[in-house]
């Protein structure tokens, strides 16, 4: 027996990296996943084919979340697939990509992130998690400097936080809980990898600054553990970087 057996999870931007590792670890623990691409559906379907081959239950979604189409299918794949939604893990973000326009990060950390959890929250039932995946350099953006390459990324990340946590009384009406995951940089993910490559040496310095970096699997491990932890809904689970907390950024919640 798993500990989500007959649950479903929808994981968004799960094709690869942080929430196809996160997607993995809720199917192995019994629950039917939603994986969800915005282009690349090969990408999604090998992470669904080996959730399959170790015995689990998952689709793969396309579906851009900056569109309310979007969101909508998504929401509705859960339903039609597995005839629940139990889960969201808000895991999609980006915005250092060339080409998406000025407001794309703000529509994609925030508003896409809003959109999508009003599009599930009618399917959720009492008793269900939302947990929303961040950076240390965005959730204490408003403390703590970063590189200038990644703070509109961050500022706009920290902006989508914050108008979640703004709807935890609405969540709380209908015994939805959100949890907040907020990791230091992680080794081997896009945005690391663009980040190091408009500024050269940061991942490394990083790196020397903390002393360690999580990889994917160590970081997905914390996202996926916390869809089942005891925790109060607001709750902020803190993965690295632990000199963040000596730089007066405090661990507030909020």
């Amino acid at each position: 027996m798993g500990l989500l057996d007959n649950k479903t999870a929808i994981v968004t931007g799960s094709s690869r990296g942080i929430g196809a590792e996160v997607a993995k670890n809720l199917a192995r623990e019994g629950a039917a996943v939603v994986v969800n691409y915005r282009q690349k559906a090969p990408r999604a379907n090998k992470v669904v084919q080996g959730i399959e081959a170790d015995g689990g239950r998952a689709v793969a979604v396309g579906a851009d979340l900056t569109t309310q189409e979007g969101v909508q299918a998504l929401a509705s794949a859960a339903m039609e697939n597995f005839g629940s939604l139990d889960i969201l893990v808000l895991n999609a973000s980006g915005g250092m990509e060339t080409g998406m326009g000025e407001d794309y990060a703000l529509k994609l950390n925030r508003d896409a992130q809003i959109n999508m959890l009003n599009a599930a929250v009618p399917l959720m039932k009492e008793g269900s998690r939302v947990v929303f995946v961040t950076s240390h350099q965005a959730h204490f953006i408003n403390t703590v400097p970063t590189m200038e390459a990644y703070e509109p990324v961050a500022r706009s990340k920290r902006a989508g936080e914050d108008a979640l946590r703004e709807l935890i009384p609405n969540l709380a009406e209908k015994g939805i809980t959100l949890v907040v995951v907020s990791g230091d940089m992680i080794e081997g993910t896009v945005t690391a990898t663009l980040l190091d490559r408009s500024t050269p040496g940061a991942i490394e310095a990083r790196r020397a600054e903390a002393g360690k970096l999580y990889s994917v699997e160590e970081f997905a491990e914390v996202v996926a553990g916390m869809v089942t932890a005891d925790v109060e809904s607001g709750h902020t689970e803190y993965a690295g970087g632990a000199d963040y907390f000596g730089k007066g950024a405090g661990q507030a919640t909020s």
